[in-house]
């Protein structure tokens, strides 16, 4: 661009600046000087401006499944940047299909492993772990899938392409998520002794102790985990020429959730077993894990990308985890029902499901405003304060192309996972046609919810000057499990008032 510069100095260059190669036809010379020559640095700017938008969008738009019209560089399109997503929606169904469907069988895998454990004597005598299911479930998602979608922006705007930027990435987010999943699993256990307490009016010390250390002994681990699994991926996919928006999230939800559920119940019977006859273990491992805290804080303030999350973003996952207590408590009140104890394996497919569709969108919303500037700015992307059931699903623009694309998945989705659990003998309900008909309404009412609330939160957020991958993804996983378990116990309650003797709920 120097050099342009430098050339245009001469008038007799101004034909040949505007004619170069791939600009199309010569502009003519007094359409951008004035007479008396100070109207340089408008062509200059505008190039700038159109080079900007084209390095963008092929930052985003590797891969060859994207319109062919990501392929102009041409600056005759005007001073504004084109749509920096241009899939199609046959692109968009199969890079998310197959995470789709690998997180589906996370979460079925989930809700097995649940279907066993309700059974364990943790889970019969300190009846609160079923609160902590939802609250570390939805806690993981909210942990892992903000940070896929922070990463996955980050690499789709370049700030993760030379090894420096990329290990300042790793670290710092590494320790951010640390510090988040400790704090707010040790939190998640006081709401699961608190919502315990308040109905039965009987509090326990030794089971506080427990939902404590198997709380946050999760949490660490789980995040420690996921977070290297989640790296792998956003780097992997990006090599691959594959969009990570479409792949990171699910992904990151399909392995939280068996891997968390996993370290919960096998922690806490651990735990468990040792509060008989060494009741010291239980606060020494809570301790252990909180006094990681300080290290933890230490390495994400000193690094720039994660310094403002470290301070700014509690509020989400806090209220994420209160949200998705009080679905933990739903859940707790209707499982401790024999009548209702089917519901556990369907709990986490269900809630899996929703979370991971409505954290795509989002993380695609997200990515896509911030093509067009920083948190705040709205240059052709205006924040909708309120937009429109029509807007969100059935305009032109790709963020709604992609709410159809994923709210079709919703059904056949569910029905190979319905089929799954069916095959492998999980849950103690037979499938018959009502009891699909009421699982799918209620699917589908949740994600269609979701993905509405997505559309305006996401916006919202952004004209607040707040930045969606850091605060939106906690609250919508959050209220995808709240939605999710709520009217899945309400489908059970109904299917057992109207007497469905052959679906044998609860048999």
């Amino acid at each position: 661009m120097t050099s342009t510069l430098e050339h245009r100095e001469s008038p007799q260059a101004n034909g040949d600046c505007l004619a170069g190669p791939g600009r199309g036809q010569p502009a003519e010379p007094g359409a951008f000087l004035r007479p008396d020559g100070t109207g340089v640095e408008v062509v200059v700017l505008e190039s700038r401006a159109n080079a900007k938008g084209v390095r963008e969008e092929d930052a985003l738009l590797e891969n060859g499944s994207q319109s062919n019209e990501s392929d102009d560089t041409s600056t005759d399109r005007g001073p504004e940047p084109a749509s920096p997503l241009k899939e199609t929606s046959f692109s968009i169904g199969l890079q998310v299909l197959f995470p789709f469907l690998l997180a589906g069988f996370g979460t079925v895998a989930a809700g097995m492993v649940l279907d066993i454990v309700q059974h364990w004597d943790v889970f019969k005598h300190v009846t609160e772990v079923f609160i902590l299911v939802p609250a570390l479930l939805g806690l993981k998602g909210n942990l892992e899938m903000t940070l896929a979608s922070r990463l996955s922006t980050a690499a789709n705007i370049g700030q993760m392409d030379s090894p420096k930027e990329l290990w300042k990435m790793i670290t710092g987010n590494m320790a951010l998520i640390q510090v988040q999943a400790t704090v707010v699993g040790f939190l998640a256990s006081i709401a699961a002794v608190v919502f315990g307490w308040i109905p039965d009016g009987h509090f326990s010390m030794d089971h506080a102790v427990l939902l404590c250390a198997s709380s946050v002994a999760t949490a660490f681990i789980a995040s420690l985990v996921l977070g290297l699994i989640m790296i792998g991926v956003i780097i992997g996919s990006r090599k691959m020429g594959i969009n990570p928006d479409n792949v990171a999230t699910p992904i990151a939800a399909s392995l939280g959730d068996l891997i968390t559920l996993a370290l919960l119940s096998g922690i806490s019977w651990g735990l468990y077993k040792e509060l008989e006859s060494k009741a010291y273990v239980n606060p020494l491992v809570c301790a252990f894990f909180l006094s990681l805290l300080p290290i933890w804080i230490i390495i994400a303030r000193r690094n720039s990308a994660t310094r403002e999350v470290l301070y700014s973003g509690w509020e989400p996952v806090i209220i994420a985890m209160a949200i998705s207590s009080v679905g933990g408590l739903i859940l707790d009140r209707t499982v401790s029902d024999p009548n209702f104890a089917g519901m556990a394996v369907f709990t986490p497919v269900i809630n899996g499901v929703g979370g991971n569709l409505v954290a795509v969108q989002a993380s695609r919303i997200s990515t896509y405003l911030h093509m067009s500037g920083e948190p705040g700015e709205s240059p052709g992307t205006a924040p909708r304060k309120c937009p429109s059931p029509c807007s969100t699903f059935f305009s032109s623009d790709v963020n709604s192309r992609s709410a159809r694309v994923l709210f079709l998945l919703v059904v056949p989705g569910h029905l190979v996972f319905l089929y799954t659990i069916h095959s492998m003998q999980g849950g103690h309900t037979t499938l018959t046609l009502i009891f699909i008909v009421f699982y799918m309404t209620a699917a589908l009412l949740q994600v269609l919810i979701l993905l509405y609330i997505a559309d305006w939160m996401v916006h919202w957020m952004w004209g607040r000057h707040l930045d969606p991958d850091n605060f939106s993804i906690p609250y919508l996983t959050a209220l995808g499990d709240l939605i999710g378990t709520g009217l899945l116990a309400l489908s059970f309650h109904v299917l057992w008032l109207i007497g469905d003797r052959d679906s044998d709920v609860g048999d």
